[in-house]
């Protein structure tokens, strides 16, 4: 019975816990980089970091899953998402799908009969998922420069008991100088609604009550704007290393944090990644995030840091199989979590650009030449003179 209290009092906490779920993130590839992945990301996930990214996919099509579980299996994550990106790099379209979701859950309003005795067959089960629809499109607006949006639906459900919907909009753009990448990202920038209704027979409202619970009623919560900024540098090695260093920062907008900056009406966290790159296969990443201030065992403040770590295998840009290790420090009262997601690409994009210059290169005819070359007739070859024969 406490579960239904719990729904009431998540109902009424402040804004800054709205669809929080939402913001758990996406990708091992990015898990293993601690998130700082706002100017990096260009591959599906990016419909969900940052939009802009989503027109440096190399194929024309791409899949991506993930499953991920926490609190010794308890809770689970689930992810998964296709992208078509077209007409070159100007062009491309995301949808992504998450779940995060507690299932078989005993329900045990109705655990005491009337009489008051136990009965055990009155116990039922339920779920409670939190699920979550991207819809993603990019556009390039000039070479380096990608901007893109994501409209979210968001959907809340408790059994039989509650359920909410939601929508919001996410904006991102992306910038490239030389080895340098600059991304930003603004999500919730519609601010997000949360509709939620309640539904309780009048037997059950009747046990909240006698047993000290509060019945939630129908109301409206909403999701604040919170801003990422990040910028990496990446450098390539012989083209065989290559070396990614990112830092991002999110600014929240909806009140104090425990974050390493932290003031009444912004708070900002930091993140940092590190990845290595080894003949375009193997890549070994790390990061630290989830800065916070915690009580150690003598009553201090103390701050404390979230490392994470990564390995990810890739074969060509088809496909790519990626692990994470998180929260393998004390930051949170969570379990460790192992995080694996794959990637699927299919056919390779063509620039057309690039096949233009390929063809006037092999009829030897500048790109954009629109003079003509006319054949050339061999000049004929006199017969050598044949030895007379007396």
């Amino acid at each position: 019975m406490l579960l239904f209290a719990g729904i009431g009092i998540v109902h009424a906490q402040p804004p800054k816990y709205s669809n929080d779920f939402m913001y758990i993130g996406v990708g091992a590839q990015n898990f293993g980089m601690g998130n700082a992945v706002v100017a990096t990301t260009n591959d599906l996930t990016a419909g969900y970091w940052n939009p802009a990214g989503l027109v440096k996919i190399p194929t024309n099509m791409q899949f991506s899953f993930m499953h991920n579980e926490y609190f010794a299996g308890i809770a689970k994550f689930d992810y998964a998402g296709v992208a078509f990106p077209l007409d070159s790099n100007k062009h491309a379209f995301a949808l992504n799908f998450m779940r995060f979701g507690v299932d078989d859950i005993p329900n045990t309003l109705e655990l005491i009969d009337a009489d008051g005795s136990v009965n055990y067959d009155n116990v039922k089960s339920f779920s409670v998922g939190n699920y979550g629809i991207l819809l993603s499109y990019a556009r390039t607006i000039i070479p380096n420069l990608s901007v893109g949006a994501t409209a979210k639906i968001v959907h809340n459900k408790a059994g039989g008991f509650a359920k909410s919907w939601g929508f919001g909009v996410d904006i991102g753009a992306m910038y490239k100088i030389k080895d340098w990448q600059i991304g930003l990202t603004v999500k919730d920038i519609t601010t997000t609604f949360n509709a939620w209704s309640f539904s309780f027979s009048e037997k059950e409202k009747q046990i909240l009550a006698q047993t000290d619970n509060t019945i939630p009623v129908s109301s409206t919560e909403i999701t604040l704007p919170r801003i990422q900024l990040g910028v990496a540098y990446s450098k390539m090695f012989k083209d065989k290393i290559e070396v990614t260093a990112a830092l991002d920062w999110e600014l929240t907008t909806d009140g104090q944090r425990n974050t390493l900056v932290s003031t009444k009406k912004v708070s900002m966290d930091p993140r940092i990644g590190v990845q290595l790159g080894l003949w375009k296969i193997f890549y070994l990443r790390g990061g630290v995030n989830n800065f916070q201030k915690m009580l150690n065992s003598e009553g201090k403040k103390t701050f404390t840091v979230q490392p994470n770590i990564g390995v990810g295998l890739r074969f060509k840009n088809f496909i790519y199989v990626d692990y994470a290790y998180t929260d393998i420090g004390k930051a949170s009262e969570s379990q460790f979590s192992h995080v694996v997601s794959m990637k699927v690409g299919i056919n390779k994009r063509k620039n057309k650009e690039s096949a233009k210059l390929i063809n006037a290169a092999d009829s030897e005819v500048p790109a954009g030449s629109e003079q003509s070359v006319a054949p050339v007739t061999p000049e004929p070859v006199a017969p050598e003179p044949q030895n007379e024969v007396k």
